[in-house]
């Protein structure tokens, strides 16, 4: 069985737009206004915004620290 990478599934734009847009669509099923189901999709796409900003730069740290455990560039 493939293990699963979810740091790429949890930063993927497309998720994050089929999320946003399939609870658009549920807020209007259910007798929202198309306003409140555009100012929750855009709430969406934000926090989407900041989970990958939020991931990426966690990768980026961890791919800058080195062997000994120091980040590289903090060296005296």
């Amino acid at each position: 069985m493939k293990k699963i990478d979810w740091v790429k599934k949890l930063t993927s734009r497309k998720l994050w737009t089929a999320v946003g847009s399939f609870v658009s669509m549920m807020i209007v099923a259910l007798g929202g206004t198309d306003n409140q189901a555009t100012q929750v999709a855009a709430l969406i796409m934000a926090g989407a915004t900041v989970i990958a900003y939020i991931v990426g730069e966690g990768l980026t740290d961890a791919a800058n620290v080195n062997s000994s455990g120091t980040e590289k560039g903090t060296e005296e």
